[in-house]
């Protein structure tokens, strides 16, 4: 009986070995098509079951994304067809996220939505004399017995 070349990937070091090997099959000329896809598709898998997102917020999970596919905040306005300085806002935890550009983050990454749709904390100067004022995306009026 023949041993496979691939399997299923069953710790870190063969999915660093994996990645490795990925890079190598993309760089060499002729490009064999079906070993990387059946390459990509073990490493997707295994990223899969093994991500470690849930224990990043949305935000720093954007940010690590945007190194890895060596993107840009103005990639994103030309992706997500928002302004650059929803972006900004966005990136310095100043604004949230909304449905709309959850969905297309998680596609365009190939992620689950949920991924991007966890709680995660604003930094909104106006909204610091409200109790879990980290929470709200929008600024409040400042009711006078506050101040």
């Amino acid at each position: 009986m023949a041993t496979l070349k691939y399997s299923v990937i069953k710790d870190k070091a063969q999915y660093d070995t994996y990645c490795k090997e990925l890079e190598t099959l993309l760089e060499g000329d002729p490009v064999n098509y079906e070993e990387v896809e059946l390459l990509t598709l073990l490493i997707e898998h295994y990223d899969t079951t093994n991500n470690s997102f849930k224990e990043m917020d949305p935000i720093e999970l954007l940010k690590s994304l945007m190194k890895d596919h060596d993107m840009r905040p103005k990639d994103l306005v030309n992706y997500l067809g928002i302004s650059k300085g929803y972006i900004s806002d966005i990136l310095n935890y100043k604004k949230g996220l909304s449905k709309e550009v959850i969905r297309k983050l998680a596609s365009r990454f190939n992620l689950s939505q949920e991924a991007f749709n966890r709680p995660y904390k604003l930094h909104v100067p106006e909204n610091r004399h409200f109790r879990n004022a980290s929470m709200m995306n929008f600024p409040k009026e400042i009711h006078p017995s506050l101040v």
